[in-house]
């Protein structure tokens, strides 16, 4: 082989090692999986050892159903201070577009669990998501896997950390769509907003609209909310700034939903 011949295959071969170096780097939300009913998806997910909390349509769009459920796993490892969000997994279900995709726990868990991550959990749970739904895709909306856990979309916006706090014991009976009791004594609650105020998901992308429904964290006499331009942000992590922009005033209707949904 001449040295050029030889060259030029390292630098192939350095190439295609670096490329597969950058994709391992990235992690996915979601994964796409086979299309099924909501009906036969829940049962699905029950089947493989899931408790469904919730069915919900995002904006009260019916072809749209978004399944919120828990495991063991998912409980044990979110009963930590303010870890209460890493609690549960969704799944949306399309019959618009016949497909399903549903979060990818490696992605969720670093996010919410933050120093407190586990890989076994998230390997775990993926497993078990797997067995109930088939085969997973991970889709295009990635993020470098050392940066979610410090994700801010950009300068001066807020972290995970940077949470709503209210000053209220509980969530109104009729503005509560769950309720999941954590082993650490912590309450995660889904919440039902008005359907004005989650019309975003027709701008910004209804194929992540299992962003939805909103949670808030009940804990040590406290109420805590994931600050929407955090969440909405990480949720939608190809969001351009344009688009971002379309739905500037959206963090600001989310907050005065919640507070009217507290007591």
């Amino acid at each position: 082989m001449s040295k050029t011949l030889f060259k030029f295959s390292v630098a192939i071969a350095l190439f295609f090692f670096a490329t597969l170096s950058l994709q391992a780097g990235k992690v996915s939300a979601y994964y796409d999986a086979p299309y099924a009913s909501a009906s036969a998806v829940k049962s699905k997910l029950q089947k493989a050892g899931f408790t469904v909390l919730s069915s919900y349509s995002p904006a009260s769009k019916s072809y749209l159903k978004v399944l919120v459920f828990t495991n063991a796993k998912l409980k044990s490892a979110a009963a930590k201070k303010l870890r209460g969000f890493a609690a549960v997994e969704r799944v949306l279900i399309d019959n618009k577009t016949k497909t399903v995709r549903v979060t990818n726990p490696e992605y969720w868990l670093k996010a919410f669990l933050q120093k407190d991550y586990s890989t076994g959990t998230a390997k775990s749970v993926k497993a078990s998501i797997a067995k109930a739904l088939g085969s997973l895709k991970p889709t295009q909306d990635v993020l470098d896997s050392g940066s979610i856990a410090k994700y801010h979309y950009a300068l001066s916006m807020p972290y995970y950390e940077d949470m709503l706090k209210f000053d209220k014991s509980g969530v109104k009976g009729k503005k509560t769509l769950f309720t999941l009791k954590l082993p650490n004594g912590a309450v995660l609650v889904g919440i039902k907003m008005s359907k004005a105020s989650e019309k975003f998901i027709e701008t910004i992308g209804e194929d992540k609209a299992l962003v939805l429904p909103y949670t808030v964290l009940i804990e040590n006499g406290k109420v805590y909310a994931l600050h929407a331009k955090y969440y909405l942000a990480i949720s939608y992590p190809l969001l351009s700034l344009g688009e971002f922009m379309k739905i500037s005033s959206t963090p600001g209707v989310i907050e005065r939903q919640l507070k009217k949904a507290l007591k």
